[in-house]
């Protein structure tokens, strides 16, 4: 399905009935990477999986910005009056599930964030990605490259529960993460060992259980 947002079409998809769980994916990515997890979820949730601006089946765009995509999602839950929805973001959709909830405080009723990061110096091996992006020029990679640049003030404004994931050999200094839960007045969290940035998420059933535990716990072993 399609709807209109913020000037461009945002493809997604609706899976399961309960409590509204919106799911974003990281750079280079699309809804599809939740496919097993979903399987779990939509036994619990309602869940929508986007496509984020200029990925999968959405709009493409020329060039991107993260609060380009936290307005993304602001006309994304208004348009279809999505109440008190929990978001769920992986890498660049948990640094805009973190700056939606500090732009828009009151329509997300909780977050989940994986592998989100404050500013780009923050992400190990940044020499390589901007050495390549000396050859590749790819807008997506600029964006990861100059974006984005999330304070402690920032973070304290975000006053509902955030639980805040990474992987032990993540890419994603643990300082960084360790920032991200400190200056959050109800973070909390969850370190998945023996994994990496992307692991546990990407067409695994990891991260539904990480949601799950979280979220249902009666649902655990599903």
């Amino acid at each position: 399905m399609y709807v209109t947002v913020n000037g461009i079409e945002l493809y997604y998809e609706v899976h399961g009935d309960g409590p509204a769980l919106i799911m974003m994916h990281g750079n280079g990515e699309d809804h599809t990477i939740f496919d097993r997890a979903l399987f779990y979820l939509e036994k619990h949730f309602k869940v929508y999986l986007l496509d984020s601006r200029g990925h999968g089946s959405s709009s493409p765009v020329g060039e991107y910005h993260y609060s380009d995509m936290v307005e993304d999602i602001y006309d994304f839950i208004t348009t279809l009056e999505i109440e008190d929805p929990i978001i769920y973001g992986f890498s660049d959709g948990g640094i805009v599930a973190l700056m939606f909830a500090m732009k828009y405080p009151g329509i997300a009723s909780r977050l989940i964030v994986s592998g989100a990061n404050t500013r780009p110096s923050t992400i190990k091996g940044m020499w390589m990605t901007r050495f390549v992006q000396r050859f590749r020029h790819d807008p997506k990679v600029e964006m990861m490259l100059r974006e984005p640049d999330i304070t402690a003030d920032d973070l304290s404004t975000i006053d509902i529960p955030v639980l805040v994931t990474a992987g032990s050999r993540d890419c994603i200094s643990r300082d960084d993460t360790d920032f991200i839960v400190s200056n959050l007045p109800k973070g909390k969290l969850c370190i998945l060992q023996r994994h990496d940035h992307s692991s546990y998420i990407i067409h695994s059933t990891d991260i539904a259980d990480v949601i799950l535990t979280e979220l249902k716990p009666s649902a655990v072993g599903r």
